[in-house]
């Protein structure tokens, strides 16, 4: 069967990286939550040797993804890990968590669950990055992000493109603040948070 294969990971892929090598660069364990194809796990991880990039997803997603790893074969991908952010997460810590394009995926009450359980695998000093289309003060950055937006509700009614300010509010009691809010390409933005470390 062949892989799974997502157009935009391809469009997108080298743009998130030169992020990831300004803020991941000195990181070594990273989880990777909705990792979708895996397309994005294996391009990371064959620029970034020295990351150990796990993957996670639904379990309907995880064939699809190991389709892709095994065919890399790089020796930091193990294998991916069931995660739906509503159930039971993986043991951490880890010093950094990147998700691209899920949280207008997900419901509103699936994204704060995200951010209340990642307490449980951040390292004192991890880093977050964030990638995909945010509404700033309550408002569409285009009029291409407000079709998509009124697409996703037409899918499922608790999709949408989520606000900044309101994501950045569930940072904050992690003490992840935030360092890098970078547009990129397609009106998406890459945005990343640094956890500070405990005095």
């Amino acid at each position: 069967m062949a892989k799974p294969h997502a157009p935009a990971c391809d469009r997108n892929r080298d743009p998130i990286l030169e992020v990831l090598r300004t803020h991941f660069a000195d990181r070594r364990k990273i989880l990777e939550i909705a990792s979708g194809t895996g397309q994005h796990a294996v391009h990371f991880a064959a620029a970034m040797p020295h990351w150990s990039w796990q993957t996670s997803d639904c379990a309907d997603r995880l064939h699809g993804i190991r389709q892709w790893l095994d065919e890399a074969a790089l020796p930091r991908l193990p294998p991916p890990l069931e995660l739906d952010v509503m159930q039971a997460w993986p043991a951490g810590p880890y010093d950094a968590v990147f998700t691209a394009n899920s949280l207008h995926i997900m419901g509103w009450p699936a994204v704060q669950r995200m951010f209340r359980q990642l307490e449980s695998v951040l390292a004192p000093d991890a880093k977050l990055a964030i990638y995909g289309p945010f509404n700033y003060g309550g408002r569409f950055t285009s009029a291409s992000n407000a079709a998509f937006d009124a697409s996703l509700k037409v899918q499922a009614p608790e999709r949408g493109i989520r606000d900044f300010e309101a994501v950045t509010a569930l940072a904050a009691p992690l003490g992840l603040e935030l360092v890098e809010d970078r547009a990129m390409p397609a009106n998406n933005r890459c945005i990343v948070w640094s956890r500070r470390p405990p005095l």
